[in-house]
């Protein structure tokens, strides 16, 4: 691997402007990243400071907020194609993780040590399978843990009003769940293992659990559009990384028809899926029968195998599995970046390199460095 290539802000920019035109001058990089970065990071945590205690304090989520924004400004964006320095303004967010859409079906939030939140399925004894249907999901925002964090969000809104951080202002972003985590990933969050045997012995049942959650998912989408109107944007897309665990027989028979209920419920434009795990068997079938023309992958991924399949019209982003860039040394990411780069993946110039899927705390700088410069050398058109 050869030194690190510096690229300047303005050579970041005209990549990702050339991209967009569908002129690209070199595969774009990205790195995508939540406050899970920071918090499991003693380096940059020192205090100790938990999920639980940004959950709960406004001033701690702000600083958590703040300290993932600076890390990613000064560390970051080293390597990827994002602008490098201080902005002129702090966007701070209010991060909720992959808890709410069980949180919003009455389930507890787990807070377990050295992990990011999580929760245990409230429904998954047969007995009480029926009670998910007695949530109230005509009313999204009055829902008991969305109107909890919108009133944590205005907690934030006084605070950041008149704050500054490293002598800039701070500004907080409109907070939506205008997405949604899938349908058979929320029916596991609410049934557990047993939503897999519901597939199978019970589809009836598992059709009308994965139809209620996605309908909950659609009317809270509108509902939130409705709140911020045009303060925030509007996204036709879905991810359901639990699809990974079924056939694509049983995805076509059992899961389409709910992912193309949200799809047509949604704006018109391009669609986009994200799918972290081993699901590229069902690319080509959502391709073809949902017009999905957007791929945000995880791993494992045979990137070449993969723009065969779906054809050049299409985006795909991925890269380097999360393991290996944790685990792997800088010779090993460097070469597996260099693998997927030459694969044939490029072609029609719709790829776009991050890791494979979410990167992981005490990710080592060297390893980032690597997977940026191999780009930097075998990501140009």
């Amino acid at each position: 691997m050869t030194t690190h290539t510096q690229v300047s802000n303005q050579q970041k920019t005209e990549v990702w402007k050339a991209y967009h035109a569908g002129a690209p001058t070199r595969v774009p990089v990205m790195l995508g990243t939540n406050p899970r970065v920071v918090i499991l990071n003693p380096a940059l945590n020192p205090q100790g400071i938990t999920f639980e205690q940004a959950a709960r304090d406004p001033r701690t989520h702000i600083e958590i907020s703040l300290q993932h924004s600076l890390y990613r400004r000064t560390v970051v964006h080293q390597y990827t194609d994002d602008p490098m320095g201080l902005p002129d303004i702090w966007d701070v967010n209010l991060n909720v993780y992959n808890v709410y859409e069980a949180a919003i079906f009455g389930a507890a939030i787990d807070y377990s040590p050295n992990q990011v939140p999580d929760t245990n399925p409230p429904f998954s004894g047969d007995a009480d399978r029926e009670k998910v249907f007695d949530v109230d999901i005509e009313h999204p925002l009055d829902n008991p843990f969305i109107a909890d964090r919108l009133r944590f969000w205005r907690e934030l809104e006084k605070i950041c009003a008149d704050m500054e951080f490293e002598g800039r202002p701070v500004r907080l972003a409109p907070w939506a769940l205008a997405g949604t985590d899938g349908p058979v990933t929320v029916a596991m969050n609410l049934r557990g293992a047993a939503f897999m045997e519901d597939l199978v012995l019970e589809p009836d049942y598992a059709d009308r659990l994965m139809r209620f959650v996605t309908q909950a998912a659609i009317l809270r989408r509108q509902a939130f559009w409705d709140y911020w109107g045009d303060r925030i944007g509007r996204d036709n897309g879905i991810a359901d990384d639990s699809v990974a665990l079924i056939s694509t027989e049983m995805y076509q028979r059992m899961v389409l028809p709910i992912h193309r209920l949200w799809y047509e419920a949604g704006p018109a434009g391009s669609r986009g899926i994200h799918l972290c795990g081993d699901a590229t068997r069902h690319f080509p079938l959502i391709r073809r029968e949902l017009d999905v023309t957007r791929f945000d992958t995880g791993f494992p991924v045979d990137f070449g195998h993969l723009r065969d399949e779906l054809g050049d019209d299409v985006e795909v982003s991925g890269g380097p599995p999360v393991a290996l860039l944790l685990k792997g040394t800088p010779d090993q990411v460097y070469q597996r970046t260099e693998q997927i780069l030459t694969s044939g993946i490029k072609r029609g110039g719709k790829f776009i390199l991050r890791e494979g899927n979410n990167l992981p705390p005490l990710v080592p700088e060297a390893n980032l460095e690597a997977m940026y410069q191999a780009c930097l050398d075998y990501g140009a058109y």
